[in-house]
């Protein structure tokens, strides 16, 4: 007997949607890299125009060297329920890279669940996200439908890592501080249009999810009283060298749902998750902090949210503009996360019991990976959907909607990642 959302009868095993975008492209080159890892797998792009299709294989044939003539392309624009329905309805995995999600995400959502495909996307936007599970995971667990969010850059990196170091850490890990930084090559660093405008509509309504998450979480987590540094605003790490900001993404709201889930599911001890990023030197940080600025005073009305829309490069100081970066600003691109966990080496059964002493114990690992907008982002975004298809035995039982740390803690997505150029290792116990 067949199940809700088996996917028995489907045509495809993924569908990349928003193929064409410019994150699109980079998830369609690492789908076509890597389908050969999977046995007999079947894939197809689907987008708003057939010629833009065909160019995104075209190239991603060149980038590759793999032949994608064969690949079937689908027609579907979130304009369109009909088109949308279609497209669920032959896939198994819709892989949704259409953004801003609060603008065009919901109704992909929607019609995944309507015709019984399972959803990943690499949203970075907080209050979309949690929206949506206080939308829909009732609903999606019902038809027994994944709806896997964040699986790109924002949070897939932060996810593992958190679960790495849990995995290497022998006690009760209290709290966990991870240090970004981004690495430019020769050429520089460059934003693309999409993730700009991602960042203007969360900070506009960044107000949101107060209102949200006291819907989905009416009650709180239990506070440990040992508290993790606490953190200026602006803060030099002696130890790594940076100048340090809290990261404004996804990271730490994404890390709250996990820890969550874990407390409440998975009877786990709550680990506090603190991301930041780091900057080499004074200069990039008051960039930075002046472009930060802008965004908050010009997003607190109307008309300066139309002038950040419309003038990107200007507004940004050159960081973002509708060309995005080129094929060697990408390239040159990588970063790395530095996590300093602390804890206690004894466990304690009773996970709402507080440990009398301090912390008496701590870890320092690392992650480093490719360009994080579009290499990594891609590569986490694939795996993701592959261990979706094949180890759905391994997630959380009957559907529903989920971070990754609560969707792939039990399956092979970690050492799937470190198979795929990121490397995770442990640098002090």
């Amino acid at each position: 007997m067949t199940t809700m959302g088996d996917g028995l009868g489907r045509k495809f095993d993924i569908v990349v949607f928003g193929a064409t975008g410019f994150t699109g492209q980079y998830v369609v080159e690492e789908l076509a890299r890597t389908a050969d890892e999977e046995k007999e797998l079947k894939w197809a792009a689907a987008g708003r125009s057939m010629q833009k299709l065909q160019q995104t294989l075209s190239e991603a044939s060149a980038q590759t060297g793999k032949d994608l003539s064969d690949v079937p392309l689908i027609i579907a624009d979130v304009t369109s329920e009909k088109s949308l329905a279609e497209m669920c309805a032959q896939a198994k995995v819709i892989l949704n890279c259409v953004g801003p999600y609060r603008f065009y995400g919901t109704p992909v959502v929607k019609a995944c669940i309507e015709q019984q495909c399972h959803h990943v996307d690499i949203s970075g936007e907080p209050e979309w996200l949690e929206k949506v599970q206080l939308l829909f995971h009732g609903k999606a667990e019902e038809a027994g439908i994944y709806i896997l969010q964040c699986c790109g850059f924002d949070s897939i990196p932060n996810e593992m890592g958190v679960q790495f170091m849990k995995e290497q850490f022998d006690g009760d890990l209290n709290s966990i501080e991870n240090y970004m930084t981004l690495n430019r090559g020769p050429e520089g660093e460059h934003f693309n249009y999409g993730t700009w405008m991602s960042a203007i509509y969360s900070i506009a309504n960044r107000r949101e999810l107060k209102n949200i998450r006291s819907q989905l979480y009416p009650t709180p987590l239990p506070k440990s009283k040992h508290r993790p540094t606490k953190r200026y605003p602006v803060f030099h790490h002696e130890k790594l060298g940076k100048w340090c900001v809290r990261f404004a993404g996804s990271d730490h709201s994404v890390a709250y749902r996990t820890s969550r889930f874990n407390y409440e599911q998975r009877k786990q001890r709550v680990v506090q998750c603190a991301p930041f990023l780091c900057l080499d030197s004074i200069w990039e940080l008051l960039l930075m902090m002046i472009v930060g600025m802008i965004i908050i005073v010009f997003t607190r009305f109307q008309y300066g949210i139309s002038l950040l829309a419309k003038y990107p490069r200007i507004m940004s100081f050159g960081l973002f503009d509708s060309t995005g970066p080129s094929r060697k600003q990408v390239q040159g691109a990588s970063f790395k996360m530095t996590f300093f966990g602390r804890g206690f080496d004894k466990k304690l059964p009773d996970l709402d019991k507080d440990h009398e002493d301090l912390p008496n114990k701590k870890i320092v690992a690392s992650l480093t990976g490719p360009d994080p907008g579009y290499v990594t982002c891609s590569i986490c975004a694939v795996q993701a959907a592959y261990v979706l298809l094949k180890e759905k035995d391994k997630l959380p039982p009957n559907g529903g909607v989920y971070t990754p740390g609560a969707a792939f803690a039990d399956s092979t997505l970690l050492s799937r990642l470190q198979k795929h150029s990121l490397k995770f290792s442990v640098i002090e116990k």
